[in-house]
């Protein structure tokens, strides 16, 4: 391949379809039509003789040769990007740009709606999405400019991964209003540790474990609970709680944002559980990117919002 004759702008195509997987998103994304941007695929396929990427389902899934070539290609382009725009000012009332987080439900409730208020008044042609933790790994995702950013518990990262944190929450029991079985322990006491344990237990789990925080807490005890339901989202353990029969422990701000629209009761839990950091991650090579200072201001005022006493 006359590398002087190829067309660099088949990159911008190909960075595109690797963070949409959709031909229709990528074109979205990048100011073409279907048509153009099959076009363009089609010309990469050839010059590079590869399939690039194969459709299952509406998704389009990249092959192992174009997984290999994207970090690069994602690289390069910030780069360019960087060296020619990186020093403009960013004018939101002007901004045309799609924002992608990446966070629980728990974001999706709480963080959304009042961001989403503050983009409007800010930047009203821009646009948000929020992408569900099950979309695969925070890393891979940052690298591949998936996402603007991850909001997400602290853990280790890389080091071209910068973090910050966000707010500290604590968990709190939620049951039913008319759970029988707690009938004699007032809203926000401390329910008694023998009932918690011998209750049964919904959780929230991504990858389908039944243990988590509350677990280790009381194994520092010498005790264990009785967990019957593991969920992959906040939503679905409080619509199953309400059912009545359950308890489960839920980040407090989101217990307390659908306690009286599920019909939930929040008690303190009988053994202390850490709380969870909440943090907020993006690739290092932004963090001087006007825009993206912008949208991490954002979101912080909006958290700040959405933090509420504690029981």
């Amino acid at each position: 391949m006359n590398f002087a004759a190829f067309d660099l702008n088949l990159l911008r195509v190909f960075d595109a379809l690797m963070r949409e997987r959709g031909v229709t998103r990528a074109g979205e994304r990048i100011g073409l039509s279907q048509p153009a941007v099959s076009s363009a695929l089609n010309r990469l396929r050839a010059t590079l003789d590869d399939q690039l990427f194969v459709r299952s389902g509406s998704r389009m899934v990249p092959t192992p040769r174009a997984e290999d070539i994207a970090p690069a290609i994602a690289e390069a382009l910030a780069r360019i990007e960087g060296a020619l725009f990186g020093d403009a000012a960013f004018d939101p009332a002007a901004a045309e740009r799609t924002f992608t987080l990446q966070g629980a439900d728990y974001f999706a409730v709480l963080l959304l709606p009042r961001l989403s208020r503050r983009m409007a008044a800010e930047a009203p042609h821009a646009r948000l999405r929020l992408l569900d933790t099950a979309r695969g790994e925070v890393e891979r995702l940052l690298r591949d400019d998936v996402i603007d950013l991850s909001l997400e518990p602290r853990r280790a990262m890389p080091e071209w991964v910068e973090t910050e944190p966000l707010i500290t929450s604590p968990f709190v029991a939620v049951a039913a209003r008319d759970e029988p079985l707690l009938a004699d322990v007032p809203p926000g006491e401390a329910l008694p540790l023998d009932r918690y344990c011998a209750m049964p237990h919904a959780i929230r789990s991504v990858d389908g474990s039944m243990d988590g925080v509350v677990d280790e807490a009381l194994a520092r005890m010498g005790r264990s609970r009785r967990v019957v339901l593991a969920l992959p989202n906040f939503h679905a353990v409080a619509a199953a709680v309400a059912e009545g029969g359950l308890i489960a422990a839920l980040p407090e701000e989101f217990a307390r944002e659908r306690a009286a629209r599920d019909g939930l009761v929040l008690y303190r839990t009988p053994v202390p559980v850490v709380p969870t950091e909440l943090n907020m991650f993006w690739r290092r090579r932004n963090t001087a990117n006007p825009a993206h200072a912008w949208l991490r201001r954002l979101v912080r005022e909006a958290c700040v919002e959405f933090t509420l006493p504690r029981v």
